[in-house]
Parts: structure tokens; sequence; C-alpha cells
């Protein structure tokens, strides 16, 4: 494959927010908080182990949005250190990956998700997921979505792929996940669905647009670096981009 770089208005009630649109022809979606609501599984985990080995320190908005996109060891050592929890980051890697496996069986579907992934797959527009989560892990979060999941071109499991040198914000996820179709499209060519500031980031390195659905709370200089700002990915209008119309 092709050498990968690893280097490192307001929102309004729907998705009026847009800068710069250029016509697309690939489609990478993130999948954590964007086609599946995870989030609040996360922070149920988190909380657990800051319960038992925490002193019951919250888990608090500021350092979750701090972490959200991050590669599976980023989270696992920030929060080891923001906490200053008495284990190292394997042990804590341990924990949540113990809860999460509790947890992720029940995430759901995200609205719009399933009717977008499948509008694009079925007007043959080569879409993919690349995802900050290993691949164990999103077997047992998608499990129940098979029917969304399997459409996928292929899958970048950020935090297990051997070719992802550096996690979001960094541009790796994004540049591998464009090298694995079949056509090669230049970065300019792919639209990338995220949720996490962190991501919005790493899609801008990589010389991608970017639609943002970001959680409420995500303040608006955070969301500055969007392409467009979504409430929902059931406000999307693909023909914003070039793509067939729903």
């Amino acid at each position: 494959m092709s050498q990968i770089v690893s280097t490192s208005a307001k929102l309004l009630s729907s998705s009026v927010r847009k800068m710069g649109v250029r016509k697309v022809t690939h489609v990478i979606f993130d999948m954590d908080g964007l086609l599946l609501d995870t989030e609040k599984l996360y922070t149920q985990a988190t909380q657990r182990i800051l319960d038992e080995y925490g002193d019951g320190q919250l888990y608090t908005w500021e350092v979750k949005l701090s972490v959200m996109g991050n590669t599976h060891k980023q989270v696992a050592e920030r929060i080891v250190q923001e906490y200053n929890l008495p284990m190292t980051w394997e042990e804590y890697s341990a924990l949540q990956i113990k809860y999460c496996h509790e947890l992720m069986p029940y995430a759901e579907i995200l609205p719009g998700a399933a009717r977008l992934v499948t509008h694009l797959k079925n007007h043959n527009i080569p879409i993919c997921l690349a995802t900050s989560s290993g691949e164990d892990m999103v077997k047992i979060k998608t499990a129940r979505h098979m029917d969304v999941f399997t459409q996928f071109h292929h899958k970048v499991c950020g935090s297990t792929d051997p070719e992802v040198k550096f996690g979001k914000p960094a541009p790796d996820i994004f540049l591998v996940a464009a090298s694995r179709f079949g056509d090669k499209p230049q970065p300019e060519d792919c639209l990338v669905f995220e949720d996490a500031p962190n991501g919005v980031k790493a899609a801008r390195a990589a010389g991608m647009q970017v639609v943002m659905v970001p959680d409420s709370r995500v303040p608006q200089e955070m969301r500055e670096g969007a392409t467009q700002v979504l409430n929902s990915l059931e406000e999307f209008k693909p023909e914003d981009f070039g793509l067939p119309a729903f």
C-alpha cells in the first residue's frame, strides 16, 4: 500500500453549519458514539473502576471528552494518571475490558445510522468503518447489529491494527482506511463521519472532509474544524456532498 503518514455560525437546530463542501466518492464511518450508543456504557465501566480503586472519584465529562476517539492504550494511560489509580495501565485495561464485555453487548444503534449505511451501500458508494476500538471489542459491540455492520467494505480497528501507528487526533486511522478501498481514493475524495473532537482533528489532518455529530455537551469551539455539524445522522443530506439523495 502507499506510504501512510504517521505524523502525528453556532450549532443550529438542523444541519446548517457547513464550510467548503466538495463532492466525495467514498465514506468512512467512526463507530462509538456515532453509529452505536456506546459512550454511556464506557462511562459506566470507567465509573465502576473509579468506585473500586479511585476512592469514588467521578469520571467527569471534561476527562471523558479529552479521551474520546483515543486508542484503548491511550485512554487507559490517561485515566490511571488523571485519577492516580494504584495500578498500571495494563491492569486498568484488564478491568475495563472485563466490564465492557459485560456491558457492550447491549449497545444500541443510534438514530439514522442504519438508514444511512444501508442507503450508501444500496447505491454502491464504497463505505468502511474506522474505529479506535480493538477488533475483539468491535465484534462484541456489533453482534446484535450485523445487518448494519456486514455492509462495510472493510473495518480498521485502531487499537489492534498494526498499521495504525498513532491514534486520533493523528490521521493514521483514516489514511489506512482509505488505502484499503480497492480503488485507493485520494483523501479529498473521502468523507468521514465522526462524533468526537479528536476524530474531527484526525480527519482534517488526513485531508478529508468530516461531518460531526457531537454530544450536545461538546463546546462550540471544539466543533469548528468540522465541514458540517449535525444533531443526528437523521439530518444528513447526502446530496450536499454529491452522493445519491434519499
